[in-house]
């Protein structure tokens, strides 16, 4: 009997755990919905919904949002005005199928952690990102390379991608604030 009610306790423990499994991504989605639903509106609500640095982590930890090919992982830090990004990348996977005997690539090969950091603002609607270093594996690429990288892989698949990149926000959203370690999106 007393191994019944451990093992019973156990059950509910893990059900329990697994239950609270990505509810900060679920809290996102809740977000993401209330974003989407009020941008339908004629006139929307203007209070401001602030995304959290944990919700959005969570979400794509929980395998909500469709990684590109060769992107594994990917974690942010929100700091005023800056957003560092954090992803676990294999180059080979990206470069599969592709012929180049460039020397330069071999900095862009295996799976390596990189690390962006870039400046973010949005106002009137518009978007506004601008990388202001990369680093693959610790080591900081430099300029040239990294633009010889985005014009190669990065634009023919997504052609308004760059170090510095401009972009419509969707559902009404005139507003972004990057804080910190959050995201505080108004709609007007």
């Amino acid at each position: 009997m007393k191994k019944i009610s451990i093992a019973l306790i156990f059950a509910l423990w893990s059900l329990s755990a697994l239950a609270q499994t990505h509810r900060l991504a679920d809290s996102l989605q809740r977000k993401l919905d209330h974003i989407q639903q009020n941008g339908r509106l004629a006139h929307p609500d203007q209070t401001p919904t602030i995304l959290t640095e944990e919700e959005v982590n969570d979400y794509f930890a929980a395998g909500r949002v469709k990684l590109p090919q060769g992107v594994k992982k990917v974690t942010y830090v929100f700091e005023t005005g800056i957003i560092t990004g954090v992803a676990t990348i294999d180059f080979d996977e990206i470069r599969a199928g592709q012929k180049n005997s460039n020397p330069l690539l071999s900095l862009f090969s295996g799976t390596q952690n990189v690390r962006v950091e870039a400046d973010a603002a949005a106002n009137g609607g518009k978007a506004k990102i601008h990388v202001r270093t990369v680093s693959i594996g610790g080591m900081n690429v430099p300029r040239w390379a990294l633009e010889f990288f985005i014009n190669k892989y990065v634009k023919p698949k997504y052609p308004n991608v760059g170090i510095d990149s401009v972009f419509q926000l969707a559902d009404k959203i005139d507003i972004v604030v990057v804080g910190y370690h959050k995201l505080t999106v108004t709609q007007k």
